[in-house]
């Protein structure tokens, strides 16, 4: 690389570093709480729990970019005890998180499922 290349290079990390800086600051600079409608605010209850399906429901339904064709895959008995878990311990998702992870583990790593 020559000089003028790395230049530009650090240029654009800093330029990305200030702007994520810039626009994840903002929620520390009020001093009050900000005034949002309630039904914002009851929406915004629901969005670490929406964040964490969108990352999920596509890594446990597609392999590859396909749909998946086997019912034999351990994605799917993780997903089915993480929510028989939620369904009996109502608003427990960590606990949800922990029983869908253990169960993969245990069918992959125990089992040597795919």
């Amino acid at each position: 690389m020559h000089l003028g290349h790395d230049v530009y290079v650090w240029l654009a990390v800093g330029a990305l570093v200030g702007v994520t800086v810039l626009t994840r600051s903002f929620f520390l600079l009020p001093d009050s709480e900000p005034k949002l409608p309630g039904w914002l605010w009851r929406g915004l209850r629901h969005a670490p729990v929406a964040a964490l399906l969108a990352m999920v429901v596509p890594d446990v339904f597609l392999s590859n970019g396909r749909m998946l064709a086997d019912w034999h895959d351990a994605r799917l008995f993780a997903v089915a005890a993480a929510l028989t878990y939620y369904l009996v311990r109502r608003n427990d998702v960590t606990g949800t998180i922990l029983v869908g992870t253990g169960t993969l583990m245990l069918l992959r790593l125990g089992f040597g499922w795919a």
